[in-house]
């Protein structure tokens, strides 16, 4: 890809000249796993069209896709960054200090976040408590918070079984694995005595989101397909990943019930099923009219055909918006609606 810059030799400083967005004729997407079959189905549609090529997509995680995002604005930035959480407060503030001065939010629907496990292995029937007592790096012991020596499932509940606590998850990097926290550990940790008793607040949420390190959960990167190989191979593991990937194996695996709730696309739907999130993208406004084809592409991505009910993303596992809300997110990202 060719690159151009103005080199201020006094200074040695290189600028990005402000049409260099002109350069690329193709789009250019990174960020969250979760979305990355969602976003590159659209993209192989959209490139069918012939008026515009097929976006590239990478699959770096939104923490990581969101930082490539914010790095600037210009050739060598990405257009769009997937999400599987909401853009945080920092990130916007990394945004603006790079020269990235308009992004519009787009939320396309819903995900599921499935503790499962391999169909050989009997399935799982957990609370967010469980979870949290199993993977949160300390947990109450005699009446203080003291480093998890919990080993096995059935020390956590003794309906559970007497087996080895081995739990696959993302990396910190990944919008799932802040979803985790948020929608799991801070639920779980919920009326728990030494954790209320903790009166500084940030000292609190830590002690409810840090998970453990001692090899009882492991970061198996942002690459879901990965977990699912492991999980096949350790039947006595579980993992933790976006429902769309369960739907996608489920010959060989099945999500675990949560607190009485079984991870399906209706109990989603119905908001039944707690460990559910929206998924989203962010478009870098500044981009429009540089890169060819990013309004075209917000709006296949939004389109009935691609995120309605019937559409094809359903059929990749995302759960699609009500028609009412997915009007709406079609109305504000046809115009490419600004957040900031």
């Amino acid at each position: 890809m060719k690159r151009i810059s103005l080199a201020l030799v006094a200074t040695g400083i290189a600028v990005l000249t402000a049409g260099a967005a002109e350069a690329r004729d193709q789009l250019h997407i990174v960020g969250s796993s979760t979305v990355y079959p969602f976003s590159t189905a659209v993209a192989e549609e959209f490139g069918k069209s012939g008026k515009f090529k097929t976006p590239i997509v990478e699959s770096t995680g939104t923490g990581g896709g969101l930082k490539l995002f914010c790095a600037g604005a210009g050739e060598d930035t990405p257009d769009i960054a997937n999400a599987s959480r909401k853009i945080k407060d920092s990130e916007i503030e990394d945004c603006k200090k790079n020269g990235v001065t308009s992004i519009t939010e787009v939320a396309i629907g819903y995900d599921g976040i499935v503790i499962a496990n391999s169909k050989s292995h009997a399935r799982f029937e957990l609370t967010v408590k469980d979870l949290w007592l199993a993977l949160a790096k300390e947990v109450p012991v005699n009446g203080a918070l003291a480093a998890n020596p919990y080993k096995t499932w059935n020390e956590v509940n003794p309906a559970l079984p007497a087996e080895k606590i081995e739990v696959l998850g993302p990396p910190p990097t990944s919008g799932t694995r802040d979803a985790f926290v948020e929608l799991v550990m801070d639920k779980g940790c919920k009326g728990v005595a030494e954790i209320e008793a903790i009166e500084d607040k940030k000292a609190k949420a830590g002690a409810c989101a840090s998970i453990r390190e001692d090899g009882a959960y492991i970061d198996a990167g942002e690459n879901d397909n990965l977990i699912v190989q492991k999980l096949e191979a350790n039947p006595m593991a579980v993992g933790i990943f976006g429902y769309s990937f369960l739907e996608q194996n489920e010959d060989k695996l099945q999500g675990s019930v949560m607190d009485g709730i079984e991870p399906t696309f209706e109990n989603i739907v119905d908001g039944k099923y707690e460990v559910s999130r929206t998924l989203y993208f962010y478009v870098k406004n500044q981009h429009e009219g540089q890169v060819p084809g990013i309004r075209e592409f917000v709006a296949e991505f939004t389109s009935d055909k691609a995120a309605g009910e019937e559409g094809y993303l359903a059929d990749k596992g995302m759960i699609p918006f009500p028609a009412d809300m997915l009007k709406d997110v079609q109305q504000k990202a046809g115009s490419l609606t600004p957040m900031m």
